[in-house]
């Protein structure tokens, strides 16, 4: 009995839902942990929030411009710059 009412919920037409909360989880998971562990307005010791407001603005800066925004920065916001490159060019021979 416990078989057949697992079949009735588990079917294989949910596994792109399961999939895809489980992506959204994940990325909520890692920017709540990332956020606990290294941004520099978030305190989690008793010690570190009787601080108060802190003047820490190359802290702030070196948490927002982390390496993945570095690399991206001057990139052009395409998917595929070289395919769309060779369909938009007009000299094309």
């Amino acid at each position: 009995m416990a078989s057949s009412s697992m079949n009735r919920w588990l079917r294989p037409e949910v596994y792109p839902l399961f999939a895809a909360v489980g992506v959204a989880v994940g990325i909520c998971g890692f920017q709540l942990v990332r956020n606990i562990c290294i941004n520099p307005e978030v305190r989690v010791t008793k010690e570190n929030r009787a601080a108060g407001v802190l003047e820490n603005f190359t802290e702030g800066e070196k948490y927002s411009e982390h390496a993945l925004r570095k690399f991206v920065r001057n990139k052009s916001p395409e998917i595929m710059p070289a395919i769309n490159n060779f369909f938009t060019s007009p000299d094309r021979s």
